[in-house]
């Protein structure tokens, strides 16, 4: 079987982006999710994301991690948008289906604004914080982010038993200024630091601003800079979460499988 594909990333994130409405892909095949995300015996990616019909909405993106595992992803999502933008699905708006949930997004001065989902609150984990903003991640602050060891530091926070079985994505932050933070990741299902992640720097800005009524906290990732704007409600949960960015076509190309 021969597959066109598209690689896509956000600020480093990168993923291969299939148009999948003819619905021609086994998603339950997930070792050929795994092939095609290797990096030495396949394409190379963070992620696999399919785009699918769904009505009433443009479109629906069904996302993997690079081990076949199923989570919300932020910059994937804007790669999706970005993608299905290509594919002239949609113009500058659009509503579509995610894993968990719908989701709205706006394409604007090359950027996407991408509408995440409602956040609960912030809980507290032995010092550190904890934020589920579709994809669960764990927040530390720290100094010097730069020579952090975020892959042995964030592989023990990972499979730690408080996050057992399933396991946690793990920020470390740094404090650049009053509204801009530097966040690096190391993210579960990759099982490797990543350039970006989207649902991370998310969870990191809110944990960042939580004492303000609203906010936009700007981003710098190994991969790019991000911003994040949210409003935080008096009950404690957290709306209007805006996750903007970054996403780029890097190049098309076909593989036999």
């Amino acid at each position: 079987m021969e597959i066109l594909f598209y690689k896509y990333q956000g600020t480093g994130n990168d993923f291969v982006m299939i148009d999948d409405r003819a619905e021609k892909f086994d998603e339950t095949d997930l070792k050929l999710v795994s092939k095609l995300c290797d990096r030495k015996f396949g394409i190379g990616a963070d992620g696999l994301i399919l785009i699918r019909n769904h009505k009433p909405y443009d479109f629906e993106m069904i996302y993997f991690n690079a081990d076949g595992s199923q989570s919300m992803c932020g910059n994937g999502a804007r790669c999706a948008v970005a993608f299905s933008a290509f594919l002239g699905i949609l113009d500058e708006r659009t509503k579509f289906l995610a894993i968990d949930g719908e989701h709205e997004a706006v394409l604007k001065d090359g950027l996407v604004h991408l509408l995440m989902g409602d956040v609960a609150g912030i809980e507290e984990k032995n010092g550190d914080s904890f934020v589920n903003t579709g994809s669960p991640h764990h927040i530390r602050f720290v100094n010097d982010v730069a020579g952090y060891s975020v892959f042995e530091e964030g592989k023990k926070v990972r499979y730690d038993q408080m996050y057992a079985p399933a396991g946690t994505n793990v920020n470390f932050v740094e404090k650049v200024s009053e509204d801009k933070i530097f966040v690096r990741t190391y993210e579960r299902g990759v099982e490797d630091e990543t350039l970006s992640c989207g649902t991370g720097v998310t969870a990191a800005a809110i944990t960042f601003g939580n004492d303000r009524p609203a906010a936009l906290i700007k981003i710098k990732t190994l991969g790019g800079d991000l911003a994040v704007e949210f409003k935080a409600e008096p009950d404690g949960t957290y709306k209007d979460i805006w996750l903007i960015g970054p996403a780029e076509q890097v190049y098309r190309g076909k593989i036999s499988v």
